[in-house]
């Protein structure tokens, strides 16, 4: 294998590559808001609506490797010659390998394959159009490459799976036996009868299509509606009878069956150098007469090219709305790739490609969250009513639904039909929402009236409501029959004051079934999580906070939620539980919808002791002797991190949020960062684990002990952990210890021999380095969150715009000017720092700094503020520059 899988070929993202075919787990996003798909280097991969609605059959990382199914395009010549021009098909003829490219970009795949044998090239374009249309186009270019004339026929062959992921394994057979298939002019349209479930049977609304035609628009000249006729009782996909022997479909059963779209068109003769393009369009709709409309949509290869054109410039604008000049080229278009990942969860959420095998749809609820993050930095404004519509998930009890589906309002409860909840949930509405409350300065939005998200789980999922049924709703109600709406600033009360006396044994609030760790799910009765402890203690400090901010001297709340103010004895886990027990029968199955005042003042006060409080209590019980903090108590109690029987236990969770809630004091920093040093940075692949081998299984824990050490939330490279132990050191003012960190993440990303990837940030890396679970994953909304307002420091502050880098050497190693280009308040900017000496200190201050050639004034701690009034007179036309002198 050459030493780079891949390397980039312009300033957009895009990449090309001579063996990405000798790796068969590596797969491509392909997605708009209504269609998404997956797809190899050899046309594997899946393409889908939703859980239910598979155009091709379902697939996991392994099926990648061992499926026969895929997309295909078959050239026969002679019996000696057939060709796939994907390369998936049987050593059946002994003919020369083929000379493999890829080249891809932004939601865009081209292969090309050239076989001398065969004296044919094919080059496949896979990409899904922008927008609102639900199909892929694939676009096969046949070229001569011999010096003779060649006659052959081509055939394009799609399987038509068109059901729901379960039937892989629920009803494979009788399913097929729903298939309704309907012969088109350009193809193969399928309609199964029902949507087959045992709980309930539904009618089929979903139609899934194969259609194709050449560069002429001239149709296919026979079809093969269904495998069995395609592949013949002896063949496979990989060595189709139909193909092999060059036989016409025969007259057979068509319905009832597995479906096939095979498209044979007219045989061709090329001339040396000559070029045959067919065009293969595949979907899923729900009315015929949108199949005809994409038949008159993309019927010519011109509109295939503006299609794929206007494809790309809207992945590239979505790139390039936090643009950087880094003086790296590389950096900057893998970051490009980094950028549109909150997009990407947006359409997928965190199921539908390879390694994601175990999602329904819908995203779920600290996904959700997150993802806002990265997207409030590119338009506030518009994620202000996604935040709103979310904040409807949110229980009376502090809880939450855990999936949110695409449609607002939509939420379920977990998409198992699991009791359950996370104890870390309440955690990410409060982050996000000061996020958007800094960029935007609109505390308005903190008095948005919502309602509460009602079903049969109660007291956060200790009790089920045999009561409650689908009729009921799912809105909370008062005492009278009518829905509850409160504040978004009471849900965000209600989620972190019930976590307060939430708590266990060592007075930590409980784990409960499990935290950010999702793995931890094996402590649920006794189980205490030390680590987000210390986030609600950040969380209940950022409320106070903002109750002075909001220039009101009262707000209105839940009656009940006045069991949760006021002090008590802190040290009594009892008393907090009876506190707690109280506040969960009044509110049990509805609230009475009365609602007190509230002194801003006293309730601020009131928060901020109760933060004080967590703080001191872990830096008192959990800072260990050697030399960083406990995180968990397990499902006996005991505590779980530090040394025992000459094993030394540490979790960077534990140490990430201790840093970043500033439990830990600047002194114990230095502690944690010199024992992830010595525990969990490995010298070989310059990463940090998520945790030291604890060499058993941890049945009182969690499932994640049970896991391969190296892989998943056992010790890997596990991104989102280190992303946030960087945002952390940058938080706390370790700015060349924070960069080591992100840095680390690239470079892994990077190195393609190991990492095994396309450009983007996986969730993982495991112990041989290698990238697992790519594109879908919350790390890169905090990687955006960390580049952009940490070590470039441009952000929002209460609405207006604070710039306070966090630049380091490194990072003007190749340049002597570097850049980032970014909206704010609905300007757009270019912010230029100049190191005109080449700093080789990492110390330095702004000596100057300009808006569109004016001075402005500096503050103290090399930073910078422009006042938002000041922005908005700006015009919104152009892009303002803000040039930035170092010394």
């Amino acid at each position: 294998m050459p030493e780079k899988l891949w390397k980039f070929i312009d300033n957009f993202g895009s990449f090309e590559s001579e063996s990405a075919d000798k790796i068969k787990s590596l797969y491509f996003p392909l997605a708009n808001e209504r269609l998404m798909s997956s797809v190899s280097p050899d046309l594997h991969g899946d393409i889908k609506t939703g859980q239910n609605s598979f155009l091709l059959s379902p697939v996991s990382r392994i099926d990648l490797v061992n499926l026969k199914s895929s997309r295909n395009f078959w050239i026969y010549i002679d019996r000696d010659k057939v060709w796939s021009a994907t390369g998936v098909s049987k050593d059946f003829k002994r003919i020369q390998d083929d000379c493999f490219h890829l080249k891809a970009g932004l939601l865009w795949q081209e292969i090309s394959r050239e076989n001398k044998d065969i004296g044919l090239k094919a080059e496949i374009l896979s990409f899904v159009p922008a927008g609102n249309d639900p199909v892929e186009i694939m676009r096969a270019k046949i070229t001569n490459v011999s010096s003779k004339r060649i006659n052959f026929f081509p055939t394009a062959a799609i399987p038509i799976y068109a059901r729901g992921a379960n039937n892989l394994r629920d009803h494979r057979h009788v399913t097929s036996l729903l298939q309704r298939v309907t012969l088109h002019k350009f193809g193969v349209i399928v309609k199964p009868t029902l949507v087959f479930d045992e709980s309930g049977h539904k009618a089929n609304k979903s139609i899934y299509f194969v259609l194709g035609w050449d560069q002429n628009s001239r149709p296919p000249e026979y079809l093969y509606p269904t495998q069995e006729m395609f592949c013949h009782e002896s063949g496979d996909l990989e060595a189709p009878g139909s193909i092999l022997k060059n036989e016409l479909p025969q007259e057979k059963l068509i319905q009832g069956r597995e479906a096939m779209g095979a498209l044979r068109f007219a045989d061709t003769v090329l001339t040396p150098g000559q070029t045959k393009t067919y065009i293969i369009v595949m979907g899923i709709v729900e009315s015929k007469r949108e199949i005809k409309n994409y038949i008159n949509k993309f019927k010519s290869l011109k509109q295939v090219e503006n299609s794929l054109g206007r494809t790309k410039d809207f992945w590239i604008t979505h790139a390039k709305q936090l643009d950087l000049s880094t003086g790296d080229p590389d950096f900057e278009n893998w970051f490009r790739w980094v950028s549109i990942q909150p997009f990407l969860r947006k359409f997928f959420g965190c199921s539908f490609l390879p390694d994601f095998d175990y999602g329904k749809g819908g995203r779920g609820w600290r996904d959700l969250w997150q993802d806002c993050l990265g997207l409030i930095y590119n338009n506030p404004h518009q994620v202000k009513g996604l935040l709103i519509n979310n904040f409807r998930g949110v229980r009376i009890d502090g809880s939450n639904a855990t999936i949110i589906g695409k449609k607002e309002g939509e939420f379920t409860s977990d998409r198992n039909n699991i009791s359950r909840v996370w104890m870390d949930h309440g955690i990410w509405p409060l982050l996000t929402l000061d996020s958007y409350l800094q960029e935007t300065g609109d505390f308005k939005i903190l008095f948005e009236e919502v309602a509460y998200f009602r079903n049969r789980e109660l007291n956060r999922a200790s009790e089920l409501d045999p009561g409650w049924d689908v009729s009921y709703g799912q809105r909370l109600k008062t005492s009278s029959g009518k829905i509850y709406t409160g504040t978004i600033l009471e849900h965000l009360l209600v989620q972190n004051l019930v976590q307060f006396f939430n708590v266990g044994k060592r007075n930590h609030i409980r784990l409960e079934g499990a935290d950010w760790n999702d793995g931890l799910d094996m402590a649920d009765k006794n189980g205490e999580s030390v680590t987000f402890s210390a986030m609600y203690a950040y969380n209940l400090g950022l409320l106070s906070d903002l109750l002075l901010k909001i220039g009101r001297p009262k707000i209105k709340v839940a009656r009940e939620l006045k069991l949760l103010f006021g002090k008590i004895n802190y040290n009594d886990a009892k008393a907090k539980n009876k506190i707690l027990k109280n506040y969960f029968n009044k509110t049990k199955f509805m609230v009475s919808g009365a609602k007190s005042q509230i002194d801003c003042v006293w309730l601020s006060r009131d928060l901020k002791m109760k933060s004080i409080w967590i703080r001191e209590h872990i830096r008192k019980r959990e800072w260990l002797k050697e030399g960083f903090f406990n995180g968990y108590y397990d499902n006996r109690g005991e505590r779980v991190e530090g040394k025992k029987n000459n094993l030394t236990k540490m979790i960077l969770t534990s140490q990430v949020f201790a840093i970043m809630s500033s439990v830990a004091k600047e002194w114990q920093v230095e502690k944690i960062l010199k024992n992830i040093e010595k525990y969990l940075f490995d010298r070989k692949l310059k990463g940090i684990h998520l945790n030291t081998d604890f060499q058993e299984e941890q049945y009182n824990l969690g499932r994640a002990f049970s896991f391969a050490y190296g892989e998943k939330e056992n010790g890997a490279f596990f991104n989102h952990m280190v992303v946030m132990l960087s945002f952390a050191l940058y938080k706390r003012g370790f700015k060349m210890e924070g960069w080591r960190v992100l840095n680390s993440i690239y470079n892994m990303a990077m190195d393609t021999q190991r990492s095994k990837i396309y450009p983007c940030l996986p969730e993982y890396f495991n112990l041989e380095g290698r990238g697992m679970y790519s594109y879908l994953t919350g790390s890169a909304s905090w990687y955006v969150l960390t580049l952009l307002t940490q070590v470039f420091g441009v952000r929002g502050q209460n609405g207006d715009l604070l710039i306070e880098p966090k630049l380091c050497r490194e990072q003007f190693k190749n340049t002597s000017v570097i850049s980032i280009n970014r909206s704010f308040a609905g300007r757009a900017f270019c912010i230029k720092f100049s190191n005109p000496k080449r700093i080789i200190s990492d110390s330095y201050k702004i000596v100057r700094v300009s808006l569109n050639l004016q001075n402005l004034p500096l503050t103290e701690n090399c930073r910078v503020i422009i006042p938002r009034r000041r922005i908005l007179s700006l015009p919104a036309g152009k892009i303002n520059k803000i040039d930035i002198i170092l010394t």
